[in-house]
């Protein structure tokens, strides 16, 4: 039985208890997130606060397991948007390679390129105004062009091997061998592809959220957490450190992950190990 990687595992465990926390604060957390109660401001870690209270009276652990379900699904959502558009328009550039089509979609690519999720963040909510699903929207169309790349990337390798030759022979047209034989032969690179993006997605609501362009108050997130707490910082440090901490060690665990499925899955480097 073969020994699965030590990023693997340590990335898996520390993205694993993140993703259970998220889960189980769709049903529970220990005290209600939106509620404001002055009085227990700046309480300190005890039994009835393992974490302390924040500014606004908050319990911190109960934030941070809020937190933690807004950007999980903010940047889950977004680099599904990525995957669902950007690996079909890779796999149709590769199968018309040197044609308008592959020209068009890959210089479209570029232009979307030029301008960073923020930047596309601003433009669409100086429009429809700050929200969450904003934020998705803008970070969803920024993974576009990167999973097209390494789907048309990775495609690109396979078009000119024969049993795709054999495939072509048999009468299958391109969108054929594209969905039968393509997609599943590249689906280790678009996996580990979107672990990293995944890391990225969770980078990328932070910084909306510190400038106020993803999820709106009440609802708190991770970036929303630093940026009230950056007036405090020498006073109470831990409403911005345990924040902080939380989005360093989820993108840790994510390029962990995402570096142990890429020693597993790609063949060259098995074959190195052995």
């Amino acid at each position: 039985m073969r020994k699965l990687p030590f990023p693997l595992l340590l990335g898996g465990v520390i993205s694993a208890f993140f993703l259970s926390l998220a889960f189980l604060s769709l049903f529970w957390t220990p005290y209600d997130v939106t509620e404001l109660v002055i009085s227990r401001r700046f309480q300190p870690s005890g039994s009835s606060f393992w974490l302390g209270t924040d500014q606004m009276g908050r319990d911190m652990l109960s934030m941070l397991m809020a937190g933690a379900r807004v950007s999980l699904s903010v940047a889950l959502v977004a680099v599904g948007i990525g995957m669902i558009v950007g690996v079909p328009l890779g796999l149709a550039a590769a199968a018309s390679r040197g044609s308008l089509l592959d020209e068009f979609i890959m210089r479209g690519n570029d232009l979307i390129f030029a301008f960073p999720s923020l930047v596309i963040a601003i433009l669409i909510t100086a429009v429809f105004g700050p929200s969450a699903f904003n934020a998705i929207l803008a970070i969803g169309i920024f993974n576009i062009p990167v999973f097209a790349r390494v789907a048309r990337g990775g495609a690109l390798s396979l078009w000119t091997l024969d049993y795709i030759l054999a495939a072509r022979v048999a009468g299958k047209g391109p969108a054929r061998i594209s969905a039968e034989h393509i997609l599943p032969n590249i689906a280790n690179l678009l996996i580990v592809q979107a672990t990293i993006q995944f890391s990225l997605g969770i980078l990328a609501e932070a910084a909306l959220s510190y400038v106020g362009l993803s999820v709106q108050p009440p609802n708190p997130s991770w970036g929303r957490m630093l940026a009230d707490a950056q007036t405090l910082i020498y006073t109470h440090p831990m409403l911005a450190v345990l924040p902080g901490m939380a989005i360093v060690m989820m993108v840790l665990g994510l390029n962990l992950l995402g570096d142990g499925l890429r020693d597993m899955l790609d063949p060259r480097l098995r074959r190195a190990r052995m």
